[in-house]
């Protein structure tokens, strides 16, 4: 990919985040992605490939954003980062012109992917690679639902240290959660957390709720796998809501 990448555009700067996903895992595709995105410059190409539907009927897409542009398979990956910068356009990518002469069914990062970042890059405009769409394919790990009582989303990632990584943002909540008690249920699982600004707001091994370096609420533990704890995995289903009455606690 970065050979073609070069031979199209030799003056491309290409920077590396991940190539450590899990294979076939797009959520945790999607999380990194989302993560490292805002940090890139404005007018970065972002190109991300964990694609286990390549060669069947999943589209090829570039998504235009307020801030970059975003190329892979419509399959979930892109979405995280482009609505976090907030989606103004989405092409199709249909122009064989625009590929490398053979496309393989198979490896589509290399023959559809590549070239179009880098046709980008030379001045390429987006509406030249295909027909623009407003479809977008959004798995359940994208979607928070909001109810009267809480917000319902699921456990988006697990960190090297056991953090519970959610789709639930602060911004989700009608009121800011930040030193209050949170009511937390899962599979098999209820529990009241405070609301921390950092790790050490905790006692030694105990549980909390913060926002991450990410924006997304983790559940964690002080120096401790707060995942092995609870026996929580990537997919399960999240409940969050404010606690009421703060003198019933089971921290």
């Amino acid at each position: 990919m970065k050979a073609v990448i070069l031979t199209i555009c030799s003056s491309a700067k290409i920077v590396d985040i991940s190539h450590n996903i899990s294979k076939f895992n797009i959520r945790m595709g999607a999380f990194i992605l989302a993560s490292a995105s805002e940090y890139f410059p404005r007018g970065t190409i972002h190109v991300a490939v964990v694609d286990p539907g390549v060669g069947a009927n999943r589209r090829p897409l570039l998504i235009e954003t307020t801030k970059s542009f975003f190329i892979g398979p419509d399959n979930g990956l892109l979405v995280l980062a482009a609505e976090k910068q907030g989606i103004k356009r989405i092409y199709e990518l249909t122009n064989a012109d625009l590929m490398l002469k053979k496309v393989s069914s198979t490896f589509h990062g290399r023959d559809i992917f590549a070239p179009a970042a880098a046709h980008l890059l030379r001045g390429v405009i987006p509406k030249s690679f295909g027909p623009q769409t407003s479809e977008l394919v959004k798995p359940m790990f994208v979607e928070v639902t909001k109810t009267k009582k809480s917000l319902i989303g699921e456990v988006l990632h697990i960190d090297g240290f056991g953090n519970i990584i959610t789709n639930i943002g602060i911004e989700d909540f009608t009121q800011n959660p930040c030193g209050k008690l949170l009511h937390v249920e899962s599979t098999a699982l209820k529990l009241i957390l405070k609301f921390c600004k950092s790790y050490s707001d905790a006692k030694l091994g105990e549980l909390l709720i913060l926002e991450g370096s990410h924006g997304f609420l983790e559940i964690s533990a002080n120096r401790n796998n707060a995942a092995k704890m609870l026996k929580i995995q990537t997919g399960y289903k999240i409940v969050m809501s404010i606690q009421k009455n703060p003198n019933n606690s089971n921290i």
